[in-house]
């Protein structure tokens, strides 16, 4: 979810005091636009259009996310040196409280990263408030480029009943992948080995419990972070289709089974055990990492996109693997595709915006990227670095998109589903609340919203 809140230190003013900004969906939101153009109708003479300065909003504030699109944001204007680029880049929780305000509004940028989670994404769809991009994407190729795969993530029907098909709402560049980072060093200190099953990973808690090592390293004072740690150990135990109906709100799956339930209980063993330190739900997501970095635990398990900070630290002494095979014999893991860029359907610059688009999610730019330290969304295993995290990012993102299985993110499923996802595990892990409890609460969500839909 996200799943992906980082902090910036350019974070646009006001932003945490947008708390009660109009929700997505809301009877305030403006849905007055010009209709999505068709293929040939779509300008891409874009020097032709005059001096233009296109404002664009982001997340992309942590080091490699940053560097590669100022670099790209530097090619794009000497290439059409008509058009000024206006960034604004904010952490995602900013970022999507500024987002809420602006498309109710008049005031919007011309690209946007939008979360593909039915919470945000979706609400907007249903809104009016995103331009449908298929026009573009025929015009520019996208649907060529871009394996089905990735653009089913960034479809729904026009009235977001649907997610998964219809039109086209926005387009990723990056790839993300949830696994487990290990230090070398620490690991062998305290007399483990790298598992290759998952009752050797659980079993390997104890292990390092009593040598006197932090097991796992958690921050999850956002409760998102929870969702990163639960979604590869859920895999453990259920089946890749039945998480995936569960993750994209598709009617037919069950939270409350045997299965899920078992899940739940181990990760409330591991905090109630002290595996994931004193106090995880008291310790916020970039102090959590970065502490690790620092030498604090052995074991992190999250997402891709910390790799090069980690290394930047730790050097050859952090390493990264995918979970062990899930319950259906193949390694399947929470990730997908980093968050995607939208077009509002108010922009004033659509023509420049699909061009930009278009410009950073390129094969030039997937380089350019994995250059700077990101993981490319297409032919990703052909920038692996030589060495490194994040050469073992890049595999195991490779392995498991191919011949594994890449799991939803968990809070895509319903428009409410990040809280109460988070707010459930948050309570599981500081004992407030039973796992046969804490299904039941996931389950009367995703219920609710599959009946409706």
């Amino acid at each position: 979810m996200h799943r992906r809140t980082f902090l910036s230190s350019t974070a646009a003013a006001g932003g945490l005091a947008l708390l009660a900004a109009c929700a997505p969906g809301s009877d305030d939101a403006s849905s007055t636009s010009a209709p999505a153009p068709k293929a040939d109708e779509v300008d891409k003479d874009i020097t032709a259009l005059g001096d233009i300065t296109l404002t664009v909003w982001d997340q992309e504030v942590r080091g490699s996310q940053d560097a590669a699109i100022t670099a790209l944001i530097a090619t794009f204007e000497q290439t059409y040196p008509n058009i000024t680029v206006d960034r604004v880049k904010q952490s995602f929780d900013d970022l999507q409280k500024q987002t809420s305000l602006a498309l109710s509004g008049n005031d919007v940028p011309d690209v946007l990263q939008v979360n593909n989670a039915r919470a945000d994404m979706g609400e907007f769809v249903k809104a009016g408030q995103l331009t449908d991009l298929s026009g573009y994407a025929d015009a520019y190729g996208w649907a060529d480029r871009f394996p089905e795969s990735v653009l089913a993530k960034v479809r729904y029907s026009d009235d977001a009943v649907t997610f998964g098909d219809g039109s086209l709402w926005g387009v990723p560049q990056t790839g993300e992948v949830c696994g487990i980072y290990y230090s070398a060093s620490r690991l062998q200190a305290a007399g483990g080995t790298v598992p290759t099953t998952w009752d050797e990973l659980i079993a390997l808690l104890g292990t390092l419990q009593s040598a006197g090592q932090q097991p796992v390293v958690l921050g999850n004072l956002d409760k998102w972070p929870a969702l990163h740690v639960f979604g590869p150990l859920q895999a453990h135990y259920v089946g890749a289709d039945e998480i995936t109906e569960l993750a994209m709100g598709n009617a037919g799956a069950s939270w409350t089974d045997d299965a899920n339930v078992q899940a739940l209980t181990t990760l409330a063993d591991w905090a109630s055990n002290g595996y994931l330190g004193d106090s995880p739900n008291g310790l916020d997501y970039d102090t959590a990492w970065a502490d690790y970095s620092k030498g604090t635990g052995v074991l992190l398990i999250g997402g891709s996109w910390l790799g090069t900070d980690l290394a930047a630290v730790m050097g050859d002494d952090v390493h990264f693997m995918a979970p062990p095979p899930g319950a259906d014999g193949k390694v399947a893991t929470t990730g997908g595709t980093g968050i995607p860029f939208s077009i509002p359907a108010s922009a004033k610059n659509p023509a420049a915006a699909a061009a930009y688009i278009d410009f950073i999610t390129s094969q030039d730019a997937m380089k350019l990227i994995a250059d700077n330290g990101g993981m490319p969304v297409l032919d990703t295993a052909s920038y692996a670095p030589a060495s490194g995290v994040n050469k073992e990012i890049f595999e195991a993102f490779t392995a498991v998109s191919t011949d594994g299985v890449l799991l939803p993110y968990l809070d895509y499923a319903t428009p409410t589903f990040a809280d109460t996802a988070g707010d459930t595990l948050q309570e599981l892990l500081g004992g407030q609340t039973s796992p046969a409890d804490a299904a039941a609460a996931l389950q009367a969500d995703y219920a609710k919203f599959t009946k409706q839909g």
